[in-house]
């Protein structure tokens, strides 16, 4: 087999339909189109209609809303905060606060606050003040001697 015999199998391929080509095609005048009427013009198409049948996004029903007021938190790792720690890009002496954090990079972007969680682990005694800390967080920062201050409103959630 040279590479010039390679072809495709007969009837694989089928040459373009030639529309609006004269009389005697078969396929001439209206092009396939019917007549008249807002399908028979070109870039026209009539999305989610079911030919008069009631359509599904009409059949299902409405689902769940967009609540305005919730508030969208930037999540940080007691093990990304450790690893940012032994980079000395965050000084364990000072309060850790969403400046602190942002200045050493472990943040791109306060958002309405930050969440403290508690993936990886946590080996210096550091205090925080963040907006949000979860209950294993919380616990895994004392247990390491440090303290986490969040505020008043805002409780430690799972």
């Amino acid at each position: 087999m040279k590479l010039n015999d390679l072809r495709d199998n007969e009837g694989a391929t089928h040459s373009k339909k030639r529309v609006g080509r004269g009389i005697g095609s078969g396929t001439g005048k209206t092009g396939g189109r019917g007549v008249k009427g807002q399908k028979a013009r070109s870039g026209v198409a009539i999305k989610g209609f079911e030919g008069g049948q009631m359509p599904i996004y009409r059949r299902l029903p409405k689902r769940g809303f967009n609540n305005i007021f919730a508030k969208s938190y930037s999540t940080v790792s007691l093990g990304r905060v450790q690893t940012a720690i032994d980079a000395k890009k965050l000084d364990a002496k000072e309060t850790v606060n969403v400046e602190a954090l942002i200045k050493a990079g472990v943040v791109r972007r306060a958002k309405d606050g930050v969440r403290l969680l508690a993936d990886g682990e946590l080996k210096t005694k550091v205090t925080f003040d963040v907006a949000g800390a979860s209950k294993s967080a919380i616990e895994k920062v004392e247990k390491a001697g440090g303290s986490v201050k969040l505020p008043a409103k805002a409780e430690a959630t799972e």
